[in-house]
């Protein structure tokens, strides 16, 4: 008797846990637009995309949310998602705007007195720079014996960095080797020469490319033959144009070079590829280079997973 009266609760008992059912939970969807539009959007440091731009799939509670937008203040805040419809806008505030200078110009200062007049030139030598390497600059000059470079740029070179005076030889030439390491930021560069009086001024502008990243963000991870897939992503490291290849199964193993796309002033690309009817079953990754491959990025996606053989 007693065995059957403990019997009986621990059948319901396993009878109860069987009935316990775990609803699904619910996601939000977030869409961001900004002002002015195409602002890079990261979600939780990954970059999503830019304005207007939407994402599914949510997880709810706090997230941290950055707009940024070259000549524009960054935007940021820490955002609860709830499930359903989210919505975020950032009006962006414009930075102090930036004097621009004409390269290779040559202005000179009649001198008081009778002396010569001091007449310079200045060419660097790589245009563009690859951060870590060397420069030198070089030119010529006459009524001086000296000549004393300044680089201006981003960072530490936004008010300038000078060399001590260089020897003007023989022949009227001069130059200067330029070691910045590898911590310069890319961007314009603008080297200037002058005499120790300034009395001329001469200067030429210069690119730098380096120390930045390069991202990949495909409009669909799961595609069909025939299907158009839409990438997009950022060039920060000042590089004119990425290099786009395609690797996946077959004769995709060794990478098929898919040309260049300009980088755009806000540093965006955007490049899209229409998938053939012949391409294999399989996993691709699309991998973007700067153009002159300082760095690189990808994104993996599937095609003929949706019902295709």
């Amino acid at each position: 008797m007693i065995r059957n009266l403990l019997i009986v609760p621990l059948v319901f008992l396993v009878l109860l846990a069987g009935c316990v059912y775990e609803s699904p939970k619910e996601t939000g969807t977030i869409q961001f637009t900004s002002s002015p539009t195409g602002a890079q959007v990261y979600f939780d440091s990954q970059f999503r995309g830019t304005t207007p731009v939407s994402l599914t799939d949510v997880e709810p509670g706090n997230h941290a949310i950055e707009f940024r937008y070259p000549g524009y203040e960054g935007w940021s805040e820490i955002m609860v998602v709830s499930s359903g419809r989210n919505n975020v806008f950032a009006a962006l505030i414009p930075t102090a705007s930036v004097v621009t200078t004409t390269p290779a110009i040559t202005t000179t200062v009649p001198a008081a007195s009778s002396s010569s007049p001091v007449i310079l030139t200045v060419t660097p030598g790589r245009n563009p720079m690859i951060v870590g390497e060397t420069n030198t600059f070089s030119g010529t000059a006459s009524g001086t014996k000296s000549v004393i470079v300044t680089i201006y740029g981003t960072g530490i070179y936004s008010a300038g960095s000078s060399s001590l005076p260089k020897d003007v030889d023989a022949f009227g030439n001069w130059a200067y080797v330029w070691n910045p390491g590898t911590k310069l930021l890319p961007g314009t560069y603008r080297a200037t020469a002058t005499d120790p009086d300034k009395k001329t001024l001469a200067q030429a502008e210069f690119e730098v490319i380096g120390n930045g990243e390069v991202s990949v963000v495909p409009s669909t991870y799961s595609a069909s033959r025939g299907d158009t897939i839409k990438f997009s992503g950022l060039c920060t490291t000042n590089a004119p144009e990425v290099e786009l290849v395609l690797y996946g199964p077959d004769r995709y193993a060794g990478g098929i070079k898919l040309g260049t796309v300009s980088v755009q002033a806000n540093d965006n690309w955007v490049f899209s590829y229409t998938l053939d009817n012949t391409v294999p079953t399989g996993t691709y990754t699309m991998k973007a280079y700067d153009v002159p491959k300082t760095t690189s990025g990808s994104a993996q996606f599937t095609v003929g997973y949706t019902g295709q053989p």
